[in-house]
């Protein structure tokens, strides 16, 4: 895990060297300050020598000069480094989020993933920036300042370092139990973002249903998990700053009772005692940081862990060694014997199911609401994997595919259209990236959508706000047959798209569909049957198999499910 947290650093490892050279002559540089004052008292101030004096007083400006340029480098670089680091790992993050499958958005709440990409990283980075630093400094200013202190006195120097080991060593072994509280609330933070992401995403349903209680009570359940959590950390925080605390006193006062003893028995002299008080208070901050260092670097392999577990899920769904470009010619699809479970421990949702979609023809899949025709059509352009058969396109097993490929010879027009936080062309504009005005306006009237857009004062450039709010159900899924239209795939897949709409908004939209199935292989998934009454074939599925086919007439003179669906919605 280390080796992979080091590999963040390479990119930048100039900025990296000057972070820490300024460091390391900042931490140079403030041992100084204790030995010029030693030299003071004992060689100039007694003997009255101004002119040294004077020279003194302007090496020690000049230092403090230096130090305010390697501080200013050291804080402006090293935190500019840590935001670099912080904008590859996100990006690392969000390509990785990218690649994965149906199955895993389906398994992993949003909350969590968004606690990852904003709480997570941003600890990381911390750690990446002031962790090397604070560590380099410490250990050049106690290591630093000790040697000076033997060089000078030895008797005092072994006085005052009988409190450090068991101050770093208490630092380090207890730092362990900071992790654990510290991973704790990581992951109750990511719980309360969840919850309150599903509660904003969910406000209409909330207050239609008058279910403002319920969600207090749930939001208050992982809040008070996340208080206990809260609590918990600062408890062990407590304990061991408290305990440092003691130590930090402890350290003075040895290195004041004994150097006043010694002064007292005549083995040090008063300047080497002032010196040292002055090295103590030299060398205490870096103690300080160093104990710092340690809670910081629990806090950021914690959030590094977590970011790790992200970054080793492999997606499910993956190019082969060799998996060649699609080749399509008439768009035909096959299934043969495909059978699709969510999850090892989850009940099947299809099995064994074969169909045989003719390239160009119109094709229709209907069925009671769970019966698995949104999986069934998902598993075409590889959204799922099943797990056993197979899925062909003009006899090419999409496995041995690239998805690039696949997914860019199939348009798909969902139920519940998602439109991006921007405007109607940036919507678009994902059907065919730089597409002209000309291309958009054509694709729109093919959608039956140029009157609506022309009657926007912004027309093209209408912000869509989150998720289209702004726009009807039937206006955005013209919106996404409109981007099908400019993606000008060979099959299409129309996912229930009329199942909640007023008749002037279907009879638009079986229009647009009409017009962008021609020439295409359609998939069409529909609850109201009489828009399908003109499909060259339907499949009807139940529990878990294909159970009729035909064309409507057929269908209804079977008398089967397909008849008494039909003749329930004709009622």
């Amino acid at each position: 895990m280390l080796k992979r947290f080091i590999s963040y650093y390479r990119p930048y490892k100039a900025l990296f060297s000057l972070d820490m050279i300024a460091a390391t002559v900042g931490a140079l540089l403030s041992i100084t300050f204790p030995q010029i004052t030693r030299e003071l008292l004992r060689n100039y101030i007694p003997n009255k020598n101004w002119q040294m004096m004077v020279i003194l007083f302007i090496i020690m400006f000049s230092i403090y000069v230096v130090q305010i340029f390697t501080t200013y480098l050291r804080v402006r670089w090293g935190h500019i480094m840590g935001v670099y680091m912080e904008s590859d790992m996100r990006q690392d993050l969000f390509e990785h989020l990218q690649r994965q499958s149906f199955t895993y958005f389906d398994n992993t709440k949003t909350g969590h993933l968004m606690s990852r990409i904003t709480n997570d990283l941003f600890m990381i980075t911390e750690t990446a920036h002031h962790g090397p630093e604070d560590l380099l400094i410490s250990i050049t200013v106690i290591i630093g300042s000790y040697i000076v202190m033997f060089i000078n006195n030895v008797p005092l120097a072994f006085i005052s370092i009988i409190p450090l080991p068991f101050m770093l060593f208490y630092g380090m072994h207890y730092g362990r139990k900071l992790k654990e509280g510290f991973r704790a609330v990581r992951s109750t933070v990511a719980d309360v973002n969840s919850v309150v992401e599903n509660s904003i995403q969910g406000v209409r349903e909330v207050q239609s249903y008058t279910s403002e209680k319920e969600e207090n009570l749930k939001f208050m359940a992982v809040n008070q998990v996340f208080q206990q959590a809260k609590s918990d950390q600062y408890r062990i925080m407590a304990r061991y700053e408290s305990t440092m605390m003691f130590f930090r006193e402890l350290y003075y006062f040895v290195t004041v009772a004994g150097g006043a003893i010694l002064i007292y028995v005549d083995i040090v002299p008063v300047y080497d005692f002032v010196a040292f008080i002055l090295f103590v208070s030299v060398v205490l901050p870096p103690i300080d940081r160093l104990i710092s260092f340690t809670e910081q670097l629990q806090q950021g392999m914690a959030a590094f862990e977590r970011f790790i577990e992200v970054m080793d899920i492999q997606s499910d769904i993956n190019d082969i060694e060799g998996a060649q470009e699609l080749n399509i010619n008439s768009g035909s699809v096959q299934l043969e014997h495909v059978t699709f479970s969510y999850g090892e421990e989850e009940d099947t949702v299809l099995e064994d199911v074969s169909l045989n979609i003719a390239g160009g023809s119109t094709v229709a899949i209907v069925g009671d609401s769970g019966a698995g025709k949104s999986t069934l059509v998902s598993l075409i352009p590889r959204f799922y994997e099943a797990q056993a058969g197979r899925v062909l396109i003009d006899d090419q097993d999409v496995k041995t595919l690239t998805k690039k490929s696949l997914r860019g010879q199939i348009g798909v027009v969902q139920q519940n259209v998602f439109l991006f936080d921007g405007t109607i062309r940036e919507n678009l504009l994902y059907g065919k990236k730089g597409a002209s005005d000309e291309e958009l306006y054509a694709a729109l009237e093919m959608a039956s959508l140029t009157q609506f857009i022309s009657s926007l004062p912004q027309g093209l450039d209408t912000l869509v706000k989150e998720h289209g709010t702004r726009l009807s159900g039937g206006q955005k899924q013209r919106i996404s047959i409109a981007r099908v239209f400019l993606k000008n795939p060979k099959i299409i897949i129309f996912d229930e798209a009329t199942s909640s709409l007023d008749s002037e908004n279907e009879k638009q939209i079986q229009e647009a569909f009409i017009r962008l199935a021609k020439g295409r292989t359609a998939i069409v998934i529909a609850h109201r049957l009489a828009t399908v009454r003109n499909a060259d074939m339907i499949y009807v599925i139940d529990k878990k198999k294909v159970i009729e086919q035909g064309n409507h007439a057929s269908l209804v003179a079977l008398e089967g499910q397909y008849a008494k669906l039909y003749k329930h919605q004709s009622l």
